[in-house]
This record gives structure tokens, C-alpha cells and sequence, in this order.
């Protein structure tokens, strides 16, 4: 199933300045019953956006009007814990199109890439920049730029350069899942396998 093409995304974010998060603090395991991705997305960090009875925890970042967006600003060690791909499913179901924390576990990441979320890993020092810029101006933007693998600050005239799997990064831009990219590359499949049949 093909995913959303994903080049430059410019907006405001949700900041989430705790180390650590884990797949199971992303979806719980009760919410894994499903086998299709709709509905992740309403219970996305579902025991800290709602206390036991249902009501939403007004102190937590996604019930707070002040924050919202299309990136998820996280704190260090993002998608930790077991490899549940419904958690790449909640993130990006809630509505966000980017992760930017300054380490993802791996099988996250992959995960993120595989459903058209784009996980963002910087340095330390500019994670500590965008929480802090995002704390003195709710409404800061944040321009996220795949094809140049660059994030920035327009307002404060600071970015820096991510890396990303190049077949991954030509999968996000074109909106193709795995099969999807094999279908447009079938004319060269075909014409390899002519040639090697001798």
C-alpha cells in the first residue's frame, strides 16, 4: 500500500522531553489486537494522555492546546522496548509526519521509514535548542527538508544535516512502499533478467 510522498515539511511541533520512551509508553500492548493501522493514532501514549476512567490528563503535552503540529520532538532513546510495528502506526496515525529525538532504537526507526514516519536523529546539542525554542514560542516553526537531509530553525537561522537509508529516502519522496518501488523499477528487473538468462 503506498504511503504519502514526503519532501519538505514546514511546521510547528510537540515537544516530549522525556528520555526513554518506550513502545509499550507509545502503545500499549492491550491496543494490539488490530491488524490494520486505523485507529492507532486515538491511542497514541494512551496511558499518560488518560487517566483509568477515560478523562485526558490535562498536564500532558497532547491535551494542552498550546502545543500542536506535524512534529514530534522527543527526548533521547526514542522507540526503545519491543518491536511492535504499531507504534510507528500510532505516531503517525495521531497526525505526526516526523520524530526528531538524538536517538532512535533501530527497529523503530525501521519501522517509522516503513509507514511513511520519518524519523530525524540529531545531535545532542540541537535537540536541547528545539525544546528550548519551542518552551519560549509554542508556535516556532521547524523546517524539515528529506530531499537536502537538512532540519532547521528559520527564526533562528540555525540547522543541521541528518542521514537517511538512500533506497528509504527515495521511497518517502515518492510515496512507495517496498512493492510499490519494485514496480517502478520492473522495466530494469526484466531487462537484468534478459540479459542474465543467457
Amino acid at each position: 500500500m503506498a504511503i504519502d510522498k514526503f519532501v519538505t515539511v514546514e511546521s510547528s511541533c510537540v515537544p516530549l522531553p522525556i528520555e526513554n520512551v518506550d513502545t509499550d509508553q507509545i502503545i500499549p500492548a492491550r491496543f494490539l489486537k488490530a491488524t490494520t493501522k486505523e485507529g492507532f493514532g486515538d491511542n497514541l501514549f494512551r496511558d499518560w494522555r488518560y487517566d483509568k476512567a477515560g478523562n485526558p490528563k490535562e498536564d500532558f503535552v497532547l491535551n494542552q492546546s498550546t502545543y500542536s503540529g506535524e512534529i514530534l520532538v522527543a527526548g533521547k532513546n526514542f522507540g526503545s522496548g519491543s518491536s511492535r510495528e504499531h507504534a510507528a502506526w500510532a505516531v503517525y496515525g495521531y497526525g505526526f509526519k516526523v520524530v526528531v529525538s538524538s536517538f532512535f532504537a533501530d527497529i523503530f526507526k525501521n519501522n517509522a521509514l516503513n509507514n511513511g514516519l520519518l524519523p530525524v536523529q540529531v545531535s545532542d546539542a540541537f535537540l536541547d535548542k528545539l525544546f528550548v525554542e519551542i518552551e519560549k514560542d509554542p508556535k516556532t516553526i521547524v523546517k524539515v527538508d528529506l530531499e537536502n537531509e537538512t532540519i532547521s530553525i528559520p527564526s533562528e537561522n540555525v540547522s543541521e544535516k541528518f542521514e537517511i537509508n538512500a533506497y528509504k529516502k527515495e521511497c518517502l519522496i515518492n510515496g512507495y512502499d517496498d512493492i510499490d518501488y519494485l514496480i517502478s523499477i520492473k522495466d530494469k528487473i526484466e531487462a537484468w533478467e534478459k540479459e542474465n538468462a543467457k
